[in-house]
This record gives C-alpha cells, structure tokens and sequence, in this order.
C-alpha cells in the first residue's frame, strides 16, 4: 500500500509546510539553553515538523539532533526520505508506539500495540517537542485498548488520544524543556477541556496559545489550536504566571466592511503581529491579539481577550444581576436513539395505519427553529412514549394504542437492537431520554445546539423539545417574566459578541455553539429595572408580530435596551 493509500485507510491528518515552519519559528523563539538539544516527535507522520524545526535549528550555533516515532512504517519510510538530506548522526527514526513507550509507574503497564524495547528511554529525554498528534477518540481503538489507555493515564469518559500524549509529552521533556503541539481547540473553552487545561497550568509556564478556528488548514474538519508552554521545574520559586500571549484568527461572516490587509494565505496573517482584519482571495478573517487569562491549580475557562474586549465583557458582568444558571437549569430535548422512527414531518403518508393522534406531539428541532417563532412549514411530530399518571412520569401501555404497536412492531428489528434501553429495564419502545413530560406544557425558552446566529424561541404551545436542542423552563408567572427577559438578551447582538468573545468557539461557517455551560452564563441585567422591563415589553411584541419591517424595527430598539441594562453602547452591527 502506498502513501496516498496508507493516509486515507487510517484517516491520518500531517501538518502543512506553512504550519510546521510557523510552529518550529515560534519554539525557538523561547530556547535559553546552548547544550546540545534533542527535539523529539512522538507521532512524526511523514516527518514535516522535524524538517520544519531543522530548517530553523540549522541556521542557529546550536548542536540539536532529532527524533521521531511512529506506529506506521510507510509513515516512517517516507520521513527518512525527506530528511536524508540531514546529517544521518542527527536524526533517529523508530517505529513504536509513543504512548506504551514512557514509562508512568515502577510496573509499565503493555498496551499491546507492538513489541516495546526502552520501556523508559524517552522519559525525560528532550529538549524540545515539537508534535501534532491524533485528534481521534480514544473508543475508536476498541473496548480493550480504551480501557488499557484509561488504566495507565487515569483517564475518564471520552477523550480525545492528544490527552494521553500531551501526558506522555510532558513526562519525556526535560525540565524547563519546550513543548510546541497543536491539537484540536476543543479544550481550549468547552467542559470536557476542563482537566486538559488543568494539566497544562499544573505542568507548563504558558508561553502563547493560538486559537486557528475554522482556518481551514487541514484537510479533515479539524479545529486546530497551538499551545507553546515551558515545562516547570519541580521545586522552583519562581512566581507562577497567570497570563499568556494569545492569538485568534477567524474568518469573518459578520459583514465587515472597513479596513482590509490583502494577504496571500493564513501563514502570512499569523507572520503579522497587528490585530485587524485580512482579506484571502474572497474571504476575510480576523485576528486578534491579546492576553490569555487563567487561574493557577485551576481547570475554569481561559480568557482569550484583547485589554478593550476584557473591559467591555468585564463591564457586562458588573453590571448584570446575575447569570441564567443562578436561575433556571438549562436541559438537553428528548434522545430517540431512533430518529428515523420517532420523528417525521409527514406521519399523514402511512394512512390509516399512522399511530394514534394523541400520541403524535408537534416537535421543536433544529429544523423548524427561529428566535421570534418556529417554522409551522415544518410540521415536525414525535411519536412520544410517555404520559403523567397521578403526576409521575410512564411510559404508555402500547395495548390501548394498537396503531402504535403496530408500528413499532414494523420498526422492531432496529428498536429492539437498542440493547441498552432493554437491559436497563425499559421497555423496547421506548425513547431512550423522554425528559419529564410535566414540563412541556410550560413556558419554555428553547435554542438549537449548533446556529449560525442566536435562535431563542419562547414557547408555550406546549410543543416538546429534540434532542438536537437545548430549553429552560418557567415554573411560575414571575419566571416567565424573566425567561422573556433572557430571550430578549439572548437574541441580541450584543450578547451575540460577548458569547464570541467570552466563551471562544466556534465551527466552521460561522455556526455557533450554545452549550449548557455558555448559556448558564448569560449574564442577566436587574429584572426590576426599567430597561428590563422594556426588554419584555418588546420581546412579547417581537414574539408575536409577523412583518418583517416591524420585527426589524422592535430589534433595533431591543438592542438599545439591552446595551442601556449593562451601561455599555449598542451593538446595532456585529463586526
């Protein structure tokens, strides 16, 4: 199997030239040492960041040598092709598996993936590591070797493999040795990133962070990030630092429309120290530099914020009540596991045998979604298995609905293949995750998980939520009032920039995610304040009224009315 062959068959994702030569750049910017370095490459591919680093190295007084492991031989093969060219005394190509060969405890624990000679010959062995390791999930590897992974670097829940090697990394890098990687930006802001960043402020001095968003650099859809950091020494004085340089580059789909730098690539925009605005062929994109914020010993969310984004956003929170989560929990929608069954928008195509009316629920979704109302175009109804009975949640005795039964007695191969839902106990009918159905016929505040813009629609027509959305519901008159308050602030373009600014992620195309964790951290202005107040006037206006003009008009005055709660200037614009 050739090259070409062997990356599509294993999914492999190498660094671009442009990419490699900016992250080697940028290491060595930050040796202080003139002994002789090892760099090493624990998923050296085909061997791009090692030319990349030696082109650097080389025009420097420093002696260096360079090493590379990895699991595949024609990976391999072709890296010492490409670096013949080096002195053969320099470079040390080896085929293992990076991840069983550092050495964690007194007992090595094998992991199976090829026979290991060195068990700990790499511990503390580099200078400098220079590395873009696999984005995959550990589960892809199988049950056996997930489980294996999990033992030895005490890992939890779904990870992605760059975790255990940015542990692996660390445990082969000297003491104040740098480390240069690039992974996927996902830590950077979401939960689930919360015990790498923890990690990495226990374990480096950071020194820059650069958040490449949706640049497109890779060809598979990988968000890529580069962290530079300097391994602490044990036992040092040294003040720990709370801050480090950062750099964001997004492309622009706000509409901007003021000054351009007209480069000729993404490289060139990260060459450039100044913030601003590039325009790519017929894109534009936005860098931003400024400093990243963190607490020592601490996994909370890293500030990426310019020092005027910081003021603006700090502004906000002092000026704010509160945040939504000191107020309503935010829920995930119903989980099928079975969409293809549960969920259409034509039921009335099977005729008599359709189930029962009663059963069929209309159905919010990303689909039919939008912030002032839903789409009724989209006629989307779940077949909904379950009921209140005496105030508690069943599920449905499917013998008083024999057109259901019959139904799913139709789709029962793939219902009852749902092995988890039996072996929990329920009913081989049912939907996986029904949430409690006393709430839907309360007002509720829902928005789609992933949009290109805020969608918060304010239902109360008792529709039920998909699981492809997330909704807060209002138990009472008085928090109804303040879940049209948060539908207005949310909605706006002002918290539209503080979601950007604050929270950081993004995907590709300008889509936005709005997980439970941003959203409980809306800030809420003074409900009792007269802004407020006129935020739900509007809002129940908004939420009702059809003409495109008029809607346009009330969102105008929205904005100011938010921007006036928080004492900031409206963003009539996103820019």
């Amino acid at each position: 199997m050739n090259l070409k062959e062997q990356i599509k068959s294993t999914g492999a994702t190498f660094t671009p030239q442009g990419l490699a030569d900016f992250l080697a750049s940028e290491i060595v910017k930050y040796v202080d040492t003139d002994t002789d370095l090892t760099v090493l490459d624990p998923s050296c591919g085909d061997g791009e960041l090692l030319l990349a680093i030696n082109r650097v190295l080389e025009d420097t007084r420093l002696n260096y040598s360079l090493r590379g492991f990895d699991t595949n031989q024609t990976y391999l093969d072709e890296a010492y092709a490409r670096l013949e060219l080096i002195d053969p005394n320099k470079v040390r190509l080896e085929q293992g598996d990076f991840l069983e060969l550092v050495d964690l405890s007194d007992e090595q624990l094998s992991l199976g993936f090829g026979d290991s000679k060195e068990l700990s010959s790499v511990n503390c062995s580099a200078d400098i590591i220079i590395a873009n390791p696999p984005y995959v999930r550990t589960q892809i590897l199988g049950s056996q070797k997930s489980q294996e992974l999990a033992k030895k670097f005490n890992l939890k829940g779904r990870v992605d493999l760059y975790y255990p090697f940015l542990i692996s990394m660390t445990e082969s890098l000297k003491e104040g040795g740098i480390l240069g990687v690039i992974t996927s930006n996902r830590y950077l802001s979401t939960k689930g990133g919360e015990s790498i960043r923890k990690y990495l402020v226990d374990n480096y001095e950071i020194l820059e962070v650069i958040d490449l968003g949706d640049t497109k650099l890779f060809d598979a859809a990988v968000l890529p990030a580069i962290f530079i950091g300097r391994k602490r020494r044990v036992g040092s004085k040294q003040k720990v630092k709370k801050e480090a340089q950062f750099i964001k580059i997004y492309e622009e789909l706000n509409g901007y429309n003021g000054d351009l730098t007209q480069v000729n690539s993404v490289y060139e925009i990260l060459k450039n120290p100044e913030s601003g605005y590039f325009n790519i062929g017929n894109k534009r994109y936005k860098r931003t530099n400024g400093l990243l914020k963190y607490e020592a010993n601490s996994g909370s969310t890293w500030q990426m914020l310019s020092k005027s984004e910081l003021a603006w956003a700090s502004l906000i929170q002092k000026n704010s009540k509160g945040f939504v989560g000191d107020f309503f929990k935010v829920r995930v929608g119903i989980k099928t596991t079975a969409d293809k069954v549960f969920i259409s928008d034509d039921w009335g195509k099977l005729g008599s045998d359709s189930p029962e009316k009663e059963l069929l629920k209309d159905l919010i979704s990303q689909e039919n979604i939008d912030r002032w109302r839903v789409n009724d175009k989209v006629d989307l109804k779940v077949l909904y298995t379950h009921e209140l009975v005496e105030g508690k949640k069943e599920t449905i005795n499917i013998d008083k609905y024999p057109l259901a039964k019959q139904y799913f007695l139709k789709h029962s191969e793939q219902l009852k293949g749902r092995k988890y839902v039996i072996n929990s106990g329920r009913e081989w009918f049912e939907i996986w995750v029904p949430q409690n159905p006393r709430f839907w016929k309360m007002p509720k505040l829902v928005f789609p998980d992933i949009s290109v813009n805020p969608r918060f629609y304010f239902d109360k027509g008792g529709k039920i939520v998909n699981g492809n959305c997330y909704w807060i519901v209002a138990e009472s008159a008085e928090k109804e009032e303040l879940l049209l308050l948060i539908q207005g602030v949310a909605n706006s373009n002002l918290m539209t920039k503080y979601h950007d600014l604050v929270f950081n992620n993004k995907l590709y195309s300008g889509r936005r995610r709005y997980f439970t964790q941003y959203v409980e951290q809306y800030p809420i202005p003074d409900p009792d304040s007269s802004e407020a107040r006129e935020i739900v006037t509007l809002v129940k206006k908004l939420n009702q009224t059809k003409d495109e003009e008029s809607i346009q008009s009330l969102e105008i005055e929205l904005e100011k009315q938010v921007a006036s709660a928080f004492g900031v200037e409206a963003v009539l614009t996103l820019d």
